[in-house]
């Protein structure tokens, strides 16, 4: 299984090394010659989402990553990962990836010092996984009946899935607790 992993900016290393450990193949994704290498899913990665918008923008990767996933790529996006793949973000539309029917809330969880930790239930996992959000985003709401919720953490949304596209609030890369990646590859082999 081959995995490529955006790499403009924030945590891609961490997600790497979580994949490798799984016996996934990675590689980075930092100019459009990376993106045309044979591939089985996609992690866009937590960050900045204005930055990494620009920069998808820029180095001409946002439509071939965009017709990618909506040609069915799995892809997993994490805290900025989920606000790029959001259709809407306060019930406007929005600049990005916009795969997902989703309506995000930007650094919902105020600036850096809002950033925490807890244990989360998460559908479809028998115990609860650790959850680590930084000046984090949720899900105000879901565009359409095929967005299941995962996860929900005080009453907002902070997990989804869309057929093979999965979104979290948080970064499972920061912890070390591997199931949710395990869960997204299983995607991958989903039809």
């Amino acid at each position: 299984m081959r995995i490529a992993v955006l790499a403009l900016q924030g945590a891609f290393v961490e997600h790497e090394q979580m994949l490798h450990d799984l016996g996934a193949e990675t590689f980075e994704v930092r100019q459009l010659s990376d993106w045309q290498q044979p591939k089985d899913a996609l992690v866009v990665p937590g960050g900045e989402s204005t930055t990494q918008l620009h920069l998808l923008t820029q180095l001409g990767l946002l439509e071939p990553i965009r017709e990618a996933i909506l040609g069915g790529l799995p892809v997993f996006g994490t805290c900025a990962g989920l606000i790029l793949l959001a259709k809407q973000e306060d019930g406007q539309p929005r600049e990005g990836l916009c795969t997902m029917d989703i309506d995000v809330c930007r650094n919902a969880y105020g600036r850096q010092l809002g950033s925490f930790h807890t244990d989360g239930e998460v559908a479809g996992f028998s115990t609860p996984l650790p959850l680590t959000f930084i000046r984090a985003p949720y899900v105000h709401r879901c565009l359409s009946p095929e967005v299941e919720v995962l996860s929900k953490v005080d009453g907002r949304i902070v997990a989804v899935r869309q057929g093979r596209q999965l979104a979290t609030a948080f970064h499972p890369e920061l912890t070390n607790d591997n199931r949710l990646h395990q869960y997204f590859l299983s995607l991958i082999d989903k039809v």
